[in-house]
């Protein structure tokens, strides 16, 4: 990498943000710099051997597509076109074809040659550069397979990606749209970095990003539907055409596993999100388009990381919201947080529903009486003894009047004013079941950000726990709207309608996991779940019933977890979809997994 090119960076990032944000800068890099050389671990365990490859050349397949890989090409370094053909000529799998659709000033003499050496290669000079939408339309006549894959033209493949895409398709032949995890390559072939273990499909996380971005292989009847690349959107036009992509198909499949090499130079996005600055504007036009075509009213906005993006959406009408909170005597929390939702929330039309279980201080019942002069506020008793979390909440939404639903712990506090309204508007989306927030400790670090399950403990575990609330972490996941398959109940918005539907909280779960469970419920029916970092919330997590600390309640906890997993064995016993499985389980941060692999 060029290290003058570093430095300039370094200084440019000084100078904005100031020495605390450099400082927290540099600790960032020293554990990308560990990740690394963890990644190195990580290839060593799980990358195919030399002999393994050559069984590759030698297997079979049943059914043997030809993948026609497209590559537009425009002034290429010919040491990189030179490393983009060897990698695709060192494939083990054989049917394949490489269509060069070059908008370059002259012809490359090295390719008219490779052209008559190998017919899968094939080469059209275009005596001009038409943009790299056209130049990609261009390589796509050429192309005469079974899959279209879609290649930068200074970028490689390992020699085990075909066989491997191949591999599935034979797996599932079903599958229409199949995407990979990369990495990212510096000018040494051999020095690879920032793996990008993505998650399976996931129709938020693609709005706040385009995480599939390369290596995407196409079946070549969903291509000719979608008509190819539109030049209005250079710069994103990958984007845009897996954005089309999903509109016509939701046989999407995601593998795993490394399978792209993604170049790094001073003009590329891998290495600077600054490279090609048109890039995210044509970006937001991208996710706009889609969102019309959906029609979605909504607006995009640039996010905290440049090239990561904020969907607004618009509510529609002004349908009443039903906040349950339940709560036995604590006073002084239950008090911050009616204050913080009355003094924060510009959205009016709302009622609180406070469960009264079984309290026993004076100054909560004349608290209770204070508050109930307001007309949004009402106190419902539960007389019911114990304590039933799912009981309680299930009491609370039999008494609501509200279209919609937020489940809120007394312990919370408002931070942000619309939060009513972005958690709505994600909530009245018809592929939406229910939505999370952003839960930040006094201390502002993490406390919820999105459920993992079998994460920290092997039922569920909160990921990015502990970490700063604005450090964009791995890939951003920080800090981005995303898909998960649970949010914490401590606070979620969902419709009545879908919780009454699923039967609301299921009560065998009087304390842990019943949120996990309700999320569970609502991803059977085909729903997602959101967990919108753009609506936060302090959470003084515990302050009513205290953590699991006594030796009933953590046998209580993991019986819960045990009946959870019962449940839902069939779910347990694959990989969460949202979490890819090349990463760690055991700590609730984002890091690579190196240990018990097979090489190891």
């Amino acid at each position: 990498m060029n290290f003058k090119f570093q430095i300039e960076k370094a200084i440019e990032y000084y100078k904005k943000n100031g020495i605390l944000k450099t400082i927290k800068k540099i600790l960032s890099r020293r554990i990308n710099i560990q990740e690394n050389k963890n990644y190195k671990k990580w290839i060593k365990n799980n990358e195919p051997t030399q002999e393994e490859l050559e069984k590759q050349k030698r297997f079979s397949f049943p059914y043997e597509p030809k993948i026609s890989v497209i590559v537009p090409m425009y002034n290429t370094k010919e040491k990189y076109l030179k490393e983009l053909i060897n990698s695709l000529l060192e494939q083990t799998y054989s049917n394949w074809e490489l269509c060069l659709a070059d908008g370059s000033d002259k012809e490359f003499e090295y390719v008219k040659v490779l052209v008559t050496q190998d017919k899968r290669i094939k080469y059209k000079f275009l005596n001009e550069n038409k943009g790299i939408s056209e130049n990609s339309n261009q390589a796509l006549k050429l192309a005469t397979g079974d899959y279209i894959a879609l290649l930068d033209h200074d970028d490689m493949l390992p020699p085990f990606s075909l066989y491997e895409i191949v591999k599935v398709i034979n797996e599932n032949r079903e599958a229409e749209l199949i995407y990979t995890d990369e990495d990212k390559l510096l000018e040494d072939k051999e020095k690879r970095i920032g793996p990008h273990f993505k998650p399976d499909y996931a129709p938020d996380t693609l709005m706040s990003y385009n995480y599939i971005c390369h290596f995407s292989i196409l079946k070549k009847s969903l291509m000719d539907k979608i008509e190819g690349f539109r030049k209005e959107f250079d710069g994103s036009q990958d984007y845009d055409l897996i954005f089309r992509a999903t509109e016509y198909t939701d046989k999407i499949v995601h593998i795993p596993k490394i399978l792209y090499h993604w170049r790094m130079n001073e003009r590329s996005v891998a290495l600077s999100a600054k490279a090609k600055p048109y890039a995210y504007e044509a970006a937001k036009k991208v996710i706009q388009a889609h969102l019309e075509r959906l029609q979605v009213k909504a607006k995009v906005e640039d996010a905290q990381v440049l090239g990561t993006y904020k969907i607004e959406y618009e509510v529609v009408g002004n349908p009443k919201i039903s906040i349950i909170i339940p709560n036995k005597d604590h006073k002084c929390d239950l008090e911050k947080c009616i204050k913080s939702i009355l003094n924060k929330s510009t959205y009016q039309n709302y009622e609180i529903i406070v469960v009264e279980n079984n309290s026993q201080t004076e100054e909560i019942f004349e608290y209770y009486k204070e508050i109930e002069k307001n007309e949004k506020i009402k106190i419902l008793k539960y007389v019911e003894k114990g304590f039933n979390y799912s009981k309680i909440n299930n009491f609370g939404v039999e008494n609501a009047t509200g279209e919609y639903i937020v489940l809120l712990n007394n312990d919370i506090e408002i931070i942000t004013e619309n939060w009513m309204e972005r958690m709505l508007g994600n909530c009245q989306r018809k592929d939406v079941g229910i939505v999370g927030a952003k839960l930040i400790y006094a201390n502002s670090k993490v406390q919820h950000a999105g459920i993992v399950l079998g994460l920290t403990g092997g039922v569920a575990g909160h990921v990015n726990w502990g970490l700063e609330a604005e450090d964009p972490g791995y890939m951003s996941r920080n800090v981005i709207s995303q898909n998960f398959n649970a949010v914490t109940g401590a606070m979620l918005m969902i419709s009545k309608k879908d919780y009454e539907e699923v039967n609301g909280l299921d009560e065998a779960f009087p304390v842990a996991y019943n949120d996990v469970d309700l999320c569970l419920k609502i991803r059977q029916k085909n729903k997602v779940i959101v967990m919108n970092p753009f609506v936060q919330a302090y959470h003084f997590e515990s302050t009513t019933r205290g953590y699991e600390t006594t030796k009933e309640k953590k046998d209580r906890l993991k019986e819960d977890g045990k009946r959870l997993k019962d449940k839902w064995k069939m779910i347990f016993e694959k990989e969460d979809c949202y979490f890819n499985p090349n990463l760690r389980k055991d700590i609730p941060m984002i890091r690579i997994k190196v240990k018990n692999d097979r090489k190891e």
